[in-house]
């Protein structure tokens, strides 16, 4: 078995992108952060609020940021001009369901940055909301979908 990030040598190396062609990629992740039902009820009474502000719109300024910034934070993500991200945050019972869509014209795809954008939503609303638990389960993220490149992806139980 060939890998795509290690050199003649057997040495990690970034993957060679000169000569792809430029398409429209897009990535759409999701994640969950589950809550104790008494901090679902406290940010319901205090229209989306903790202590440390508005949870929700903090999440998805963090997760964008986040999204930007994932070729400085995993090895071999090239760095990418993303021209949209999108993030959703909606209540569903004891969740908070992220949802992160990023979209660019490159030569790779964003799987990682909408990857990287809900996970980051996803520990902000962690931070946001620990002094009301600590008893908050951040897990099932996974990508939903991908365009563009040479696959397109779609989870079959979201298709």
């Amino acid at each position: 078995m060939a890998f795509s990030h290690l050199d003649d040598e057997q040495r990690p190396t970034m993957v060679d992108v000169s000569g792809k062609v430029a398409t429209k990629r897009t990535a759409v992740a999701q994640t969950r952060v589950r809550f104790p039902p008494a901090v679902t009820a406290a940010l319901r009474e205090n229209g989306l609020r903790s202590a440390k502000g508005p949870v929700f719109d903090t999440a998805i300024v963090a997760g964008v940021m986040g999204a930007k910034r994932t070729h400085e934070l995993i090895p071999f993500c090239h760095p990418l001009g993303i021209e949209n991200c999108r993030i959703t945050i909606e209540l569903d019972g004891d969740s908070a369901v992220i949802l992160c869509t990023v979209s660019v014209h490159h030569k790779t795809g964003v799987e990682m940055e909408a990857l990287t954008g809900a996970s980051i939503a996803a520990l902000t609303i962690y931070d946001m909301c620990k002094a009301l638990s600590h008893d908050m389960v951040i897990g099932d993220t996974r990508l939903m979908a991908k365009d563009g490149g040479k696959s397109t992806y779609v989870l079959e139980e979201a298709s």
